[in-house]
């Protein structure tokens, strides 16, 4: 009887494009689409206009992100309980009006206490804004329906509600010193609407990766009838996520109204869906239960980002919204075929 002893062959090296593509696949798989598209984005847009990678305009682009950046946060602590707030910009639009009013009112009978002016203003602003976020958490958490009738339901409340109060026409006459600290200030050589942005995303970090509140939060998205049943209350964790939402909201619109000097009906108009592609593309899922607060800050830097890079190489305004759309059904599809590398399909 013979035996045939088995000869392995040796094989070839990998070339060095077959490691490249193993070393991405590893990231994607790791990190997910975003630092792909963001670094395709830099080197389109930095190989087409010159001032795109100066200082300054990346400057500006910081500056820019902010008011995204802390929707895209607050519209984040939604979806992971599987939800989502399109009522982001209403949210906006009704702290700008509000606190552009009592400023305005209060300014001319107490002109020589514009400190006080603007407290009372920004206090009525966030008021109005956690309202919005009150009746939004009451509605899905409390009645039970679905987060997209309601926030819709209420977006159109609470843009009526401003158009009603102005007229359709701006707020004028706020005190220069709002405009001049939070719209224009610095603080230890930062822009202040920058520092607020990063004490509010630090906030955000600790309360998903520090505070018990953040695994509610995610437990709730994951999956809500096994959170109830080990004890969430799950009710008031959804209302706290869709007032957190808003709050966040409401500061961005205190920041964007010191920044026009103005109060504006139509504040925020797009920021819904900028603020949920920015979360998408960061691979939130809308399924709830996944959602990294770095990742949030930099889906709403990349949103910028490719806006200023398509103005500054003059692509109209309706064509961006095309790019836009097409940016976040590329992110979607990514995030699911990354999934199932991640978990594939049992055979």
């Amino acid at each position: 009887m013979t035996t045939q002893n088995a000869v392995a062959l040796p094989t070839a090296p990998p070339t060095l494009p077959q490691r490249a593509m193993q070393v991405a696949l590893r990231l994607f798989v790791q990190l997910g689409v975003l630092p792909f598209m963001l670094a395709l984005a830099v080197l389109v847009f930095g190989s087409l206009s010159d001032p795109f990678l100066s200082t300054q305009n990346l400057m500006n682009l910081l500056r820019q992100s902010v008011y995204l950046i802390l929707v895209s946060m607050g519209q984040m602590l939604v979806l992971v309980t599987g939800g989502f707030d399109l009522s982001v910009g209403t949210t906006m639009a009704l702290t700008s009006v509000i606190s552009a009013l009592v400023m305005q009112t209060l300014g001319s009978s107490l002109p020589d206490m514009a400190g006080l002016v603007i407290v009372l203003g920004c206090t009525a602003g966030l008021i109005a804004g956690l309202t919005v976020g009150l009746l939004n958490g009451l509605g899905i958490a409390w009645a039970g329906v679905s987060p997209f009738i309601v926030t819709m339901g209420v977006q159109s409340i609470g843009f009526g509600a401003a158009l009603y109060l102005t007229g359709g026409v701006p707020v004028n006459g706020l005190p220069p010193a709002f405009s001049d600290l939070f719209g224009f200030g610095n603080v230890l050589g930062l822009p202040l609407p920058v520092l607020v942005t990063a004490l509010c995303v630090a906030a955000i970090y600790l309360l998903m990766n520090r505070l018990p509140t953040g695994t509610y939060l995610l437990a709730v998205g994951g999956n809500a009838k096994a959170a109830a049943l080990s004890g969430i209350a799950t009710r008031k964790v959804l209302l706290m996520a869709y007032i957190f939402c808003a709050v966040l909201a409401s500061i961005s619109g205190l920041l964007l109204t010191a920044r026009v000097e103005t109060g504006e009906a139509n504040l925020g108009g797009t920021v819904a869906l900028e603020s949920i592609a920015a979360c998408v593309i960061a691979g939130v899922s809308l399924r709830g239960g996944i959602g990294r607060v770095p990742n949030v800050v930099m889906g709403a830097i990349f949103i910028n980002l490719v806006q200023n890079g398509m103005n500054l190489t003059n692509v109209g305004s309706y064509l961006q919204m095309v790019v836009l759309g097409l940016l976040l059904i590329i992110a979607v599809v990514a995030d699911q075929f990354r999934q199932r590398m991640i978990l594939p399909s049992p055979t």
